[in-house]
């Protein structure tokens, strides 16, 4: 059990690294946007693991770590923040090539981008005094506007994956909260969030990754974007 949390991220990135390159996916060609937009996604999670580890927010069991430490966390914490963004970005991807008529029509998603905006203000309101609440929330509502602003096209086919995608992160993250275990792997300090699980997973980690996964997807597609744009002014 001492390797459970490495184990999970090497579960989750095994099957979507090796389809990379199956011919019909060739996911290893968005490599180049991908990984950048994994990097910006860590320079702003990172820092806020850091902190939030240090003030105890959170913290990890060392009964399920192999006992390696980078700055203050888990080297499977690093991991956790390429893993798993790298398996989810896959089936972002795969859906929007394999599947393309899985999306939302731009007026539905604009409509559910104002749902999902005012349910995250109004529980910001209730929700202020606690730090995970109010970071995370905060933070999924400016990268929602972002989006919004830059490309709203990105919500159409996004609100889909995302919905398929939280059915492995349901699965991995209820593993690392403490679904079927003695003992959390990830455990929560409750007076720093709503107090609310959906199981064992408090329900602001399915903002967290939210907000986690539209960076990457965000920057990953400017990026593709400004890739397409230089090769035809060449």
């Amino acid at each position: 059990m001492d390797q459970l949390y490495l184990w999970l991220n090497l579960g989750a990135l095994s099957i979507p690294f090796l389809f990379s390159f199956h011919p019909k996916i060739q996911f290893y060609k968005h490599w180049p946007t991908v990984f950048p937009g994994i990097l910006v996604m860590m320079l702003i999670f990172i820092p806020w693991d850091i902190y939030f580890t240090v003030q105890g927010f959170w913290g990890f069991n060392p009964d399920y770590l192999i006992g390696y430490n980078v700055a203050g966390l888990p080297v499977e914490e690093w991991l956790f923040f390429i893993c798993i963004p790298y398996a989810c970005l896959f089936t972002h991807y795969t859906i929007v090539q394999l599947k393309p008529q899985w999306s939302f029509s731009a007026k539905n998603a604009q409509r559910l981008f104002l749902i999902l905006a005012a349910l995250l203000i109004i529980s910001l309101w209730y929700g202020y005094h606690n730090w995970y609440t109010a970071v995370s929330f905060s933070f999924a509502l400016v990268v929602l506007g972002l989006t919004n602003n830059y490309k709203t096209q990105l919500f159409q086919s996004f609100f889909v994956s995302y919905a398929i995608i939280l059915i492995p992160f349901f699965i991995v993250n209820g593993i690392l909260t403490g679904s079927g275990l003695p003992e959390a792997v990830v455990w929560y300090n409750d007076a720093e969030n709503f107090g609310l699980r959906l199981g064992t997973i408090p329900v602001e980690d399915t903002v967290y990754n939210l907000g986690m996964l539209l960076t990457v997807v965000l920057v990953s597609d400017y990026l593709g974007s400004r890739q397409k744009s230089d090769t035809r002014d060449v």
